[in-house]
Formats: C-alpha cells, sequence, structure tokens
C-alpha cells in the first residue's frame, strides 16, 4: 500500500494521512457494497490492504450522527470528512482502482465496479 498511498500523495495532492483514511474507506466500501468473495480476493491480491483496513478500524469520520449516509454518498461523504475536497475525493477512488487493476487484473475490479450501482461514473 505504501505504492499507492505515495501515488496518491504526488497525484492527487493529498497528505499521507488522509490517503491513508480515504484508501480504507474506499475498501470498507467495496466490502458493504460489493460482491463480498470478490472484494476479498482483490483485498488479498494488494500486498498491505488488509493492515491498512485494520489500522483504520474504528476511525469514523463520517461525524456519525441520525443523518450518516451509506452508499457512495456515504463514502465521499467520510473522504470529505477527512479532510478531501469532491475532485480529490475523485482523484483518490480513480487512482486507487488504477492501482487495483494494476495488481490484480482489469476483470477482478471491472466485476466489483460493475456489480456496484453508481460506481462506474466516479471511476
Amino acid at each position: 500500500m505504501d505504492e499507492l498511498i505515495a501515488r496518491l500523495v504526488a497525484n492527487v495532492g493529498v497528505e499521507q494521512d488522509a490517503a491513508e483514511k480515504a484508501v480504507g474507506i474506499i475498501f470498507e466500501f467495496l466490502l458493504k457494497e460489493g460482491p463480498p468473495d470478490k472484494v476479498q480476493a482483490l483485498i488479498d491480491r494488494l500486498p498491505g490492504a488488509a493492515e491498512l483496513m485494520e489500522a483504520q478500524e474504528g476511525v469514523d469520520a463520517s461525524g456519525g450522527g441520525m443523518f450518516a449516509l451509506g452508499g457512495i454518498m456515504g463514502a465521499g461523504t467520510k473522504m470529505m470528512a477527512a479532510g478531501l475536497s469532491m475532485d480529490q475525493v475523485q482523484g483518490v477512488a480513480r487512482e486507487t482502482l488504477t492501482y487495483a487493476r494494476e495488481q490484480a487484473g482489469e476483470d477482478a475490479v471491472g466485476e466489483i465496479v460493475a456489480a456496484i450501482p453508481g460506481l462506474s461514473q466516479f471511476v
């Protein structure tokens, strides 16, 4: 994950801490919204992904409350609460999925993106 985080800092312009939080939020979102077996297989193929998610566990950047959003909007809201702008949220999502494609292949990532309504418009 160090390579991905470095790419996010360099290419998207986010701070390292925010990049780590955002990637954790993205993987959490994929696990919750996508086909769990396919997402887990993807995470298993990305060195350091599981550890990054564990490190972010319990970190709630959403602000919580009864109006906490789920789905793709909830993930975006959590990333913005972690300090990212809307453009950075989109940049982080694109760069993260590009990295995942490079590491795990187009088919693995494409199946996950296709299974989550609305995700394809952001990547």
